[in-house]
């Protein structure tokens, strides 16, 4: 693949921001072609989709349009991934539905303030956890956690969307499990309108298709794109979208959008609103900054990029608070739109910039057409594009790999079903956080022994048991969850150290790891033992990190008698030092010679 834009010295390179945009000179015609083609094949999808997504949110289409634009833009620029295209997405739009859902259906203009307010809120906790450093916490999120959410995601625009795919009026409001307002729709007295049905499902069928003559012949992916066109030019030709006078059209469409393109607005400010919005733009943040990072870490994968995920974190931030200041509702990154952008062969960030310069062309050319687009056809190549995001393959590995993911797997995706999606992620990664401390709180313990080379290892059957010096060597995580752990592996050393009358006890601490101040008052409470019972311990193998923990909390000054050996760069065994001690100071309370003559045996 060409370079975009040609090698910098190296102290232009230590002068320029890692989020500076280079000159506009220095980018390649190869690569302005590359995108340009990419940016177009983006939009292609990215037109449809964002009318779809803003009536999963409940709002005018012309919203969605509008973050195509300015959210697209805006992130697009100052984000860390070539690949990555933001714009409103399925999961943000469900969550944007339920966080309007206390706002009166009548009050059209109160909603749309709100939406605007809560995009601004959202933008403002992302950029704080970019302020904070806090992206690279969101690397920990378990794979199988976000694969579970985009499934329970997908499967729940889908029944959002059969309502409009049968042609039938959605009952319930947004305070009403989704499930329930399926059923209330399905068993409501109004049969199913079988022009629409007829429509979605030529719309799913077109798609698919589609799809398959895209792959087959490698042609541009504008399939979702042609097929929404033809759809609602047959539905126009059979006069579907035409009403009779005084009468609605024989299939429900979506509003027209005015061929105008989004100017500032500061959006209305009720406290009240900021009160009932601040959890759901909490979730909505959190949810985005999953959604984009995931997405750019699985492209970058295949890229072998490095991201960085802060800078991620605050271009998502800044694009969600520009859509809040342009009539825009809440975004994140998109998988589809960043699949296609990355196999289109897009080679910069200007990809996403291109892309939104499209959609704003259509709006200002064919803003007022959107309205002979039936709710029907959206819905089919919705419910198409939302089983696309359902990696088969993938869940059939995390659900074969481990019971551990299969779970997590399972219960992320079932919260998203039946708890909601705010707070499926949620759910996922507390679960998760409760299986892996069990896991990280196995502080293993090992009795070495020393050969009569000198080399020090595990105890095996056979071997002689231990006399005159115990080691004991300690792996794992020294956090406070592995504090009762390692209490009892010291209380069984020091019990087995007694009942063999030995007065020496090496504790080998090369491989624990992060202490914190519970395991430090462990080991400190069974130095006092220990002192206490005529047994001498010898720490072997430390690492920086715990010598200036003991350093902090003064145990080698109230611990005198203890004696530490550092683990160092060099080659000699900080074990083999400790064990020498020992046995000297055994041997030369006995008879002097005999200390030499041991450690000359033990070849140490």
């Amino acid at each position: 693949m060409a370079q975009p834009f040609v090698q910098l010295s190296k102290p232009a390179q230590a002068l320029a921001r890692p989020w500076r945009i280079r000159a506009a000179s220095l980018y390649r015609p190869d690569a302005l072609r590359a995108d340009c083609i990419a940016g177009l094949t983006v939009a292609a999808i990215s037109l449809p989709q964002s009318i779809a997504y803003a009536l999963i949110a409940g709002v005018d289409p012309r919203f969605g349009l509008y973050t195509a634009i300015i959210f697209t833009a805006v992130a697009g620029v100052l984000g860390s991934s070539r690949h990555l295209v933001n714009g409103p997405t399925g999961a943000v739009s469900l969550v944007t539905f339920g966080a309007l859902a206390f706002i009166e259906p009548d009050a059209r203009l109160d909603a749309y303030e709100a939406l605007f307010l809560l995009a601004t809120l959202v933008g403002l906790i992302q950029v704080a956890v970019a302020v904070f450093r806090l992206g690279d916490l969101t690397r920990y999120v378990s794979e199988s956690v976000v694969t579970g959410f985009i499934a329970g995601a997908a499967l729940l625009t889908i029944i959002g969307q059969l309502a409009n795919a049968l042609g039938m009026k959605a009952i319930g409001s947004g305070h009403q499990h989704v499930l329930l307002r399926l059923w209330l729709t399905l068993t409501q007295a109004a049969p199913p309108n079988p022009r629409a049905l007829f429509i979605s499902l030529l719309s799913i069928g077109l798609a698919l298709l589609g799809r398959r003559l895209v792959r087959r012949y490698r042609l541009p992916q504008l399939d979702m794109l042609l097929v929404l066109m033809a759809v609602s030019l047959l539905a126009w030709l059979a006069g579907w979208s035409t009403p009779l006078p005084g009468e609605k059209p024989a299939i429900a469409l979506i509003e027209a959008v005015p061929a105008s393109l989004p100017h500032l607005h500061i959006p209305e400010i009720h406290w009240h609103w900021v009160l009932d919005l601040s959890s759901s733009a909490f979730a909505i943040a959190m949810l985005g900054l999953l959604e984009a990072l995931a997405i750019a870490k699985a492209i970058a994968y295949k890229t072998q990029e490095t991201l960085d995920y802060n800078r991620q974190c605050i271009a998502e931030g800044l694009g969600n608070l520009a859509g809040g200041l342009f009539s825009c509702m809440p975004g994140s990154g998109s998988l589809s739109r960043t699949a296609i952008n990355y196999q289109a062969g897009a080679v910069t960030r200007f990809s996403g910039v291109f892309a939104a310069a499209v959609v704003a062309v259509v709006v200002l050319a064919l803003g007022p057409a959107t309205a002979l687009i039936p709710k029907a056809a959206l819905a089919g190549l919705l419910i198409v594009a939302s089983a696309r995001l359902i990696d088969v393959p993938r869940l059939r590995y995390i659900l074969g790999s481990s019971r551990y993911d299969a779970g997590l797997l399972l219960v992320t995706a079932a919260a998203a079903l039946v708890v909601g999606v705010e707070f499926a992620i949620l759910i996922g990664v507390v679960l998760s956080t409760f299986w892996y401390l069990p896991k990280a709180a196995k502080l293993r313990a090992t009795e070495l022994v020393v050969t009569p080379e000198g080399l020090v290892r595990a105890r095996v059957v056979g071997d002689p048991p231990s006399r005159d010096v115990l080691i004991l060597d300690l792996e794992g995580e020294l956090f406070f969850g592995a504090g009762p752990v390692l209490e009892g592996h010291l209380e069984n050393a020091l019990a087995l150290a007694r009942r063999q009358q030995i007065r020496y006890l090496v504790l080998r601490l090369k491989r624990v790891r992060n202490p914190d101040v519970v395991t430090i008052e462990v080991l400190e409470k069974f130095l006092q033992q220990a002192h206490a019972v005529g047994v001498t311990i010898l720490l072997a193998g430390l690492r920086a990190d715990l010598i200036a923990s003991l350093a902090r909390v003064g145990i080698d000054g109230r611990q005198p008698q203890v004696r530490i050996y550092p683990e160092n760069d060099e080659e000699y065994s900080a074990t083999l030092a400790a064990v020498r001690m020992a046995l000297s100071l055994f041997r030369a309370s006995q008879e002097p010679a005999a200390a030499t003559r041991d450690c000359e045996a033990y070849r140490i």
